[in-house]
């Protein structure tokens, strides 16, 4: 085929809007542009000059324009069905002029294509042709290619401010019925100022992002935040459904390179973005981007594919069970599904996946927990409990996988606001989620002293202050001591630890008293190998300390981390210095002190010792007799 024949075809193909809208007809079903592309030019003439049609029915995924079809008084002649409800079309769905349908992004081209949903028409935004007469869908790949492919007419607004991608994107000017050449700038969603919250629940998403992870993530406020937490990681990938300025941003700090995908490497993978002119015009002709329709983009299998991938969703409610609520707001839509599903199954298949649901703690200006006892009355269930796995809110994160309800409801209580954790336990206890006597979490978790050390061995062990929800695995730690070791601790040899006794060593207000676990197994089952926790004498402003460590974990400079910890956060509370009670014959926790940097003294009364540690350098306590070998 030459140029000159597609540019003989093109110049007839070339129509008036007017002409062009003549080619729809009444009871068709017609697909409008995605986002950004949405074909405005186009769909402004189908209303203005559409008086000759009835009963025409409108789809998109979401658009940024004004959907003039759905104002009242058009009702005889267009009705829209939303596959995700915009701001645009949420009045007409929730008066009832417009439809919803509840589906899975990644099904909805399968739809299109097996004629389950025919599409009649597709009206799209295009690129000017190259070349070789191949004009490309730019911004918005997604749902519009299967109706493109499709549809028995196809309309294109060709628009030269249409960035060019590659990828799935290109459209042959022989399969266009009607060209409308306009020149106008396309749709732009500008960021949101990021607030407080979002950048806190970003911090914490952070936290789960390691270097070389693949990325899903959507468009707002919580994205942007998460994304603007990871200018310090390295090599990071993008297989998502739809990105923004932040990627960009991103992507020219080099953060993200795609340098160790598993899929594409090198690519940003996407199936459509919406943000400033200055995206568009870096994502034109941009080798680094693929565009793909979603069928592929969020097709579980395909996602899996991707080592490391971390998908992050935004979710309106969680219960204590784990539901997420997602499209509905007081029993009338709000959203859609979308490609929370998709992505949530397909991250948890990817080797070292993490499938994450982040959102505020509260919403109405504080006075509603978006942490509830239940859904409400006609809330649906996008994600099911069995799917979850991480909820992020900006007081920190749960981690739900393979927990029983109560631990469940315990962990989500404990990154629900302050204001609600009371109500909700007493909601919990009521639906007899937990143990009847169940404290409540106090006050704000220090999330920031988290840190990962290095043991003499090179072992990684995460240290951080000590949560109610690992009251369990803070009982496997003292059940599987030894009877030297249980009796060191507790100087008795203790044959049972009740949920009572570990509550309590759990519930810190991180001011008068704080400890801190020594954790291993990472994104696997956690073990608590180690414990140092001291209680605060307001009188004289000293900590009785107290220390445990797993007998598999002893000599291996656990408790020299576990000591220096602590005591760096005394200092930052004000605290004089620590004291402790240990057994003469404990040569190493003694050891231990000695070697803290603190001025030591000790008083020894029928085998064992008093100590008082002050924050000095000049330790006082003179050597320890060396082990008997009797």
């Amino acid at each position: 085929m030459s140029d000159y024949d597609w540019k003989t075809r093109w110049a007839d193909k070339v129509l008036p809007v007017e002409r062009a809208m003549k080619l729809l007809h009444s009871g068709w079903r017609v697909l409008l542009g995605s986002g950004a592309a949405e074909p405005a030019h186009l769909v402004e003439a189908m209303v203005e000059h559409g008086t000759h049609l009835a009963d025409v029915e409108v789809y998109h995924l979401l658009t940024l324009g004004e959907a003039p079809y759905t104002r009242v008084g058009l009702e005889d002649r267009f009705r829209h069905t939303a596959f995700f409800i915009g701001e645009n079309v949420r009045e007409a769905v929730q008066s009832g002029r417009a439809d919803f349908m509840s589906v899975f992004l990644s099904e909805i081209p399968e739809l299109i294509r097996s004629r389950r949903v025919p599409m009649d028409a597709a009206l799209v935004a295009v690129s000017p042709p190259d070349r070789h007469g191949y004009m490309s869908l730019g911004v918005s790949v997604d749902v519009v290619r299967s109706a493109v492919d499709t549809a028995s007419v196809v309309i294109a607004e060709v628009n030269p401010q249409m960035p060019r991608t590659y990828g799935d994107s290109f459209v042959h000017v022989d399969r266009v019925a009607a060209l409308v050449p306009v020149d106008r700038p396309i749709f732009e969603r500008l960021a949101e100022p990021i607030g407080s919250v979002e950048r806190a629940i970003g911090e914490h998403v952070a936290r789960l992002v390691p270097d070389g992870a693949t990325l899903q993530m959507g468009i707002g406020k919580i994205p942007d935040a998460v994304l603007a937490a990871l200018d310090h990681r390295r090599d990071l990938g993008i297989h998502t459904e739809m990105f923004s300025d932040v990627v960009m941003r991103l992507a020219q700090l080099g953060v993200v390179n795609g340098r160790r995908k598993t899929l594409l490497p090198g690519k940003i993978v996407s199936s459509f973005f919406m943000g400033t002119r200055a995206l568009y015009d870096w994502a034109h002709e941009n080798p680094a981007i693929e565009m793909r329709p979603s069928e592929w983009t969020n097709d579980p299998f395909v996602i899996a594919r991707n080592d490391n991938m971390v998908a992050v969703n935004s979710a309106l409610a969680v219960d204590l069970t784990g539901q997420v609520a997602a499209d509905t707001i007081g029993g009338r839509f709000f959203s859609g599904i979308g490609g929370q599903v998709d992505f949530i199954r397909g991250s948890k298949r990817s080797r070292g996946g993490k499938p994450v649901i982040a959102l505020p703690s509260t919403a109405k200006n504080g006075t509603l927990s978006r942490i509830t006892p239940a859904l409400e009355a006609g809330a649906g269930v996008v994600t099911s409990r069995g799917d979850v796995h991480y909820v992020v809110t900006e007081h920190g994160v749960a981690d739900l996988w393979g927990k029983n309800v109560r631990q469940r409801a315990l962990a989500l209580i404990e990154i629900a606001h302050p204001d609600f954790r009371v109500e909700l336990l007493a909601a919990a206890k009521a639906r007899r989620y937990c143990f009847p006597n169940q404290v409540a979490p106090r006050g704000s978790y220090p999330w920031a002293e988290a840190r990962t050390e290095k043991l003499r061995d090179g072992t990684d062990v995460l240290v951080r202050p000590v949560r109610l929800s690992d009251d369990e695995t803070l009982q496997d730690l003292f059940y599987r001591l030894s009877d030297e070791s249980t009796y060191r601790r507790f100087l008795s040899y203790k044959r049972s630890h009740p949920m009572e006794e570990i509550q309590r060593l759990c519930d810190l207000d991180f001011e008068h008293a704080m400890a801190l676990v020594a954790v291993i197994g990472g994104d696997a089952r956690e073990e608590i190998v180690g414990m140092v926790r001291y209680d605060l004498d307001p009188a004289t402003r000293f900590g009785d300390v107290a220390f445990v460590v797993r007998d598999d974990y002893q000599r291996r400079g656990l408790g020299t981390v576990l000591m220096r910890r602590i005591s760096e956060l005394g200092r930052a509370r004000g605290l004089r210095g620590f004291t402790a009670d240990v057994l003469a014959h404990n040569h190493a926790m003694i050891a231990v002190f000695q070697r803290s940097g603190l001025k030591v003294k000790g008083q020894l009364d029928e085998g064992t010792y008093t100590l008082t540690m002050t924050f000095d350098t000049t330790p006082s306590l003179p050597p320890p007799p060396p082990p008997s070998r009797a």
